[in-house]
């Protein structure tokens, strides 16, 4: 598409005059991209493409969004700053109904990224190395120093586990014996581990192998704030009391913190917002309180402040922005002849991430209750597959069973499966491939062989 917005002269120069870096790198990269180039490797046709250039670059107003489709590949941080040249030099950006955006795929992970949760970042993405943000953070916790280097990545974790390297794990509200890619290696490490402490509302595949399982109360049961994707922080209301034997997650933790010397006591979420907008400038101007029924956009620097729900209107955080480069990234593994087909995974519209909670409800399992294979009628008729045929999914990893469903949602060449379900888990399947930069599992290319093992009727 950034071919096309070059050859034909439609790119905003102004924009890229006044606020951006590096752009003869791209027109120079960008030459070896046309369409009819690109086609040998998406089977789109250029024509689809050129159209897509052309709109998306001389409409009043263009949006990208995004989600795990782009960012489950090994080239997934590549495709992302693909789409970041793209908005740069056609100008979408700073203004409403413009931009880039990327859609989360769980609630409050924007929340819990800001808060520090990245192992190489303190709260509101303040460098582990930055000394001053070192020492404000030491003297509000009353400690003498904290550690500069970087965490380990999960992946990572998993590895050193395996070398004796790393000794313990306290998961709170996931489950990576489900939901990661090529689990029998995360199981492994897990066990492999001296002790493992899984903090969630029921028993998931992870909790079940865990030394130490800590009930915690849902979101209804508790208060405190989410934060989505449009960096919209919100209020959560308690609606009824927790369940006997369970407590907040910040009640846990605090508890676990005293028991092992070190005195973290709060007595309320509003407190803990407090530390959080005293210590983390983007939250700065954000109060408990304050929040009301629509919340507040972070940056907000201030009480004043009303937030910022539109960024870089007038500049970019490092001044200009910058257009980088990218390559095509191949995937880890491809269809060969001994795994003729690609496995894509995802969701489906009835069920939720693991499927722990909304797998719990009668209604949901009435209308989506087991595994299903979709696979397109070409790749079925070679196969001999036919509707409602068992079928068995293998991988280089391991082996699955689902249903068939004969549709052509499936590209030939490729079949779906999502990762609800626990009795045949699709990630026992799916590729040690991961994204170069954040190493994010590559869940969307994995190659396949499939063969019917109960005809049915």
């Amino acid at each position: 598409m950034l071919h096309t917005i070059i050859e034909e002269g439609l790119l905003d120069e102004k924009f890229i005059e006044e606020r951006t870096e590096k752009f003869d790198a791209i027109l120079e990269h960008c030459k070896d991209y046309s369409p009819e180039r690109m086609a040998e490797l998406t089977d789109v046709k250029p024509e689809l493409i050129r159209k897509a250039a052309r709109l998306y670059a001389t409409s009043a107003n263009s949006m990208i969004l995004y989600g795990l489709g782009v960012t489950e590949h090994k080239g997934g941080t590549a495709g992302v700053i693909a789409l970041a040249n793209l908005v740069l030099a056609t100008g979408h950006v700073g203004r409403p109904n413009n931009g880039i955006n990327p859609l989360r795929g769980q609630n409050n992970v924007q929340g819990s990224c800001d808060m520090g949760t990245l192992p190489y970042i303190y709260p509101g993405y303040q460098d582990t190395d930055d000394q001053k943000v070192l020492e404000r953070f030491a003297r509000a916790w009353g400690v003498k120093a904290l550690p500069k280097t970087k965490g380990l990545m999960e992946p990572q974790m998993y590895d050193a586990a395996l070398d004796g390297s790393f000794k313990a794990l306290y998961c709170v509200g996931y489950d990576p014996a489900h939901t990661q890619s090529n689990i029998e290696h995360v199981r492994k490490a897990m066990k492999a581990m001296d002790f493992v402490v899984v903090q969630d509302m029921f028993m998931t595949e992870t909790a079940k192998l865990a030394h130490v399982v800590l009930p915690s109360a849902c979101f209804y049961e508790k208060e405190g704030t989410f934060t989505s994707g449009e960096r919209r922080v919100r209020k959560v209301n308690k609606v009824i009391p927790p369940r006997r034997s369970t407590k907040a997650d910040w009640e846990i933790i605090c508890l676990i913190s005293q028991a092992m010397g070190y005195p973290m006591i709060y007595t309320s979420p509003e407190q803990i917002m407090t530390e959080v907008a005293a210590l983390t400038p983007s939250y700065g101007g954000i109060t408990y309180q304050g929040l009301g029924e629509d919340g507040k956009v972070w940056p907000c620097s201030s009480k004043q402040d009303p937030g910022t729900p539109l960024l870089h209107t007038k500049r970019f955080p490092r001044g200009r922005a910058s257009f980088v480069p990218v390559s095509y990234i191949v995937p880890e593994e491809e269809a060969d002849k001994d795994y003729p087909l690609v496995l894509i995974t995802g969701r489906r519209l009835e069920h939720y991430n693991n499927g722990s909670m909304t797998r719990r409800c009668q209604g949901f399992d009435q209308i989506a209750g087991t595994e299903l294979l979709e696979i397109h009628p070409d790749d079925a008729r070679v196969l001999g597959i036919a509707d409602g045929n068992t079928v068995r999914i293998e991988s280089r990893r391991g082996s699955i069973k689902a249903v068939a469903t004969v549709t052509e949602r499936s590209k030939p060449g490729t079949v779906f499966m999502t990762f609800h379900f626990q009795d045949d888990l699709t990630n026992v399947l799916t590729s040690h491939g991961m994204d170069n930069k954040t190493l994010t599992p590559e869940y969307k290319v994995c190659a396949v062989r499939i063969r019917a093992i109960d005809r049915g009727h």
